[in-house]
């Protein structure tokens, strides 16, 4: 006899625990910097507390939405997110930082469509899953379709430029495709014939291919390309076991680019060592497992392919934002989950948290 076991505590307790110490960690490393650039010091504590408000009430309400909601709902929203990217790219609306266009300008806020577009793409993904589960062999219906789709993403992030996310969203949707039965020499095909698109795509742009050859010897030039990972190293390697202490760290102090957003991980090496290191990892890799667990129990294919679209998205934000800031990969501008400070990429993981929770509250299992 099965019973359903509610909601999965151990991804509630994960999700809270990262996100309070995000909220921590978002204070300690860029209250220096508020003070000096705003005159607050709690300027981004302040910010990231209005969104830690608004990404928990998402994930609430989320909660107690039937999952099955968002299979009638794919299209619309993936159709709507579509919208919004080709907005982005309009000047007057879209918002520009850094040479990227990836922003909506809003009152007092910035709503950036490419983390909504993510969740939006999964769950497309997972309702024509559900609906052609049986025809998942066939390159014409279980393949090409896809990949069409995913074609049409990617082309509005690569003009925002946003590669990271392109490169994140690609390999969520060959994730979802193999684990629900396509071919792996489609896969495989494909990202041989992305190869060189993507060889091009950095090549062929200045400061991608700065990027690169900073990764492969940043100390060629160390105060420019090479500035942002050697001053990330030096945060990683000077927290030894234990840490400098919480808000003792030096990197932070304008020397650490980033400090508070994409390499918040390095200031948490710092300042808690390589023990709050690995705590870290282990409650995002703790995360992941549950989320694959509640993924290969789910109740249908539908919810099948939602969580582990889901589990997959954030754990690979994680893994490649620690890889980034500890030099396996080079620098690109992706968030940590539920820690860098960012209120689209907070509020819509936490919804996506939410949904994900649901699909555990209908698991069934056997005693």
């Amino acid at each position: 006899m099965s019973r359903s076991e509610g909601y999965d505590l151990i991804i509630v307790l994960m999700v809270v625990a990262l996100t309070c110490f995000g909220v921590v960690m978002v204070y300690s490393s860029s209250s220096i910097m508020a003070a000096k650039k705003y005159h607050d010091e709690f300027y981004f504590l302040k910010r990231q507390g209005i969104f830690l408000v608004l990404g928990i009430s998402a994930m609430i309400g989320a909660m107690r939405i039937d999952y099955h909601f968002w299979k009638k709902a794919a299209v619309p929203i993936l159709i709507f997110c579509l919208v919004l990217l080709g907005l982005v790219l309009i000047p007057g609306i879209g918002g520009s930082a850094g040479g990227s266009s990836r922003w909506i300008r809003l009152p007092g806020f910035s709503l950036q469509p490419s983390e909504m577009a993510k969740i939006a793409f999964i769950m497309y993904m997972a309702y024509s899953l559900d609906k052609k589960q049986d025809k998942m062999k066939h390159f014409s219906t279980g393949f090409l379709p896809y990949m069409v789709v995913l074609a049409v993403m990617l082309m509005f992030l690569l003009k925002q430029p946003d590669l990271g996310s392109s490169l994140t969203l690609g390999a969520v949707a060959m994730a979802m495709l193999f684990a629900a039965g396509t071919r792996l020499s489609y896969i495989l095909s494909m990202v041989l014939l992305a190869l060189p698109f993507l060889y091009y795509a950095i090549m062929h742009v200045d400061y991608r291919r700065r990027r690169i050859m900073a990764f492969l010897n940043p100390w060629e030039d160390p105060t420019n390309t090479g500035f942002q990972i050697i001053q990330s190293w030096i945060a990683v390697g000077t927290g030894g076991l234990f840490g400098q202490g919480l808000g003792e760290g030096k990197q932070k102090l304008f020397y650490l680019p980033e400090a508070h957003t994409d390499f918040i991980f390095a200031v948490v090496s710092e300042e808690l060592g390589f023990l709050g290191f690995m705590v870290i990892s282990a409650m995002f890799f703790l995360l992941v497992m549950r989320g694959t667990r509640v993924a290969i129990y789910a109740e249908d294919n539908f919810g099948r392919s939602l969580a582990f679209g889901i589990t997959t998205l954030i754990g690979i934000e994680a893994f490649v934002n620690i890889a980034v800031v500890t030099g396996i990969f080079p620098t690109k501008g992706l968030a940590l989950p539920f820690i860098s400070y960012g209120g689209s990429s907070l509020i819509i993981t936490l919804f996506a948290i939410g949904i994900l929770l649901n699909i555990s509250s209908r698991v069934r299992v056997t005693p």
